[in-house]
C-alpha cells in the first residue's frame, strides 16, 4: 500500500565490519548493495506487519522524521542513512 515517488540514482553499499565476521550471514556475504526508493505509504498502521514472514528481520517499528533514521541505523550502515537523509529531505517536507 505504497507508491514510489523517487528512486536514488546510484547503488549504495556497506561491508560488514570486522567484528561481525563470526556470523553466519558475514562469514557467506561481505556486505551488501542496494538499490533505494522513497514511497509514499497509502494504507494505515494495521498494513504493516512484520509477522507476515516466516522469518522477519525486525521485530518492531515506529514512524519517525527522515533526519533522525542515520542516528537509529547501526554504524556501519550509518553513512548510506545519511546520503539517503540528503537525497530524499525533499519529498519528507512536504
Amino acid at each position: 500500500k505504497a507508491e514510489i515517488i523517487a528512486e536514488h540514482p546510484e547503488w549504495l553499499s556497506y561491508d560488514f565490519p570486522p567484528e561481525l565476521q563470526a556470523l553466519r550471514i558475514a562469514r557467506k556475504y561481505r556486505g551488501q548493495r542496494q538499490r533505494w526508493f522513497a514511497l509514499r505509504f497509502l494504507g494505515t498502521d494495521h498494513d504493516i506487519r512484520l509477522d507476515a514472514d516466516p522469518h522477519p528481520e525486525f521485530d518492531a517499528w515506529r514512524w519517525a522524521r527522515l533526519d533522525e533514521l542515520p542516528g537509529l541505523a547501526v554504524s556501519f550502515k550509518r553513512d548510506i542513512y545519511t546520503e539517503l537523509t540528503r537525497a530524499f529531505a525533499p519529498f519528507a517536507s512536504r
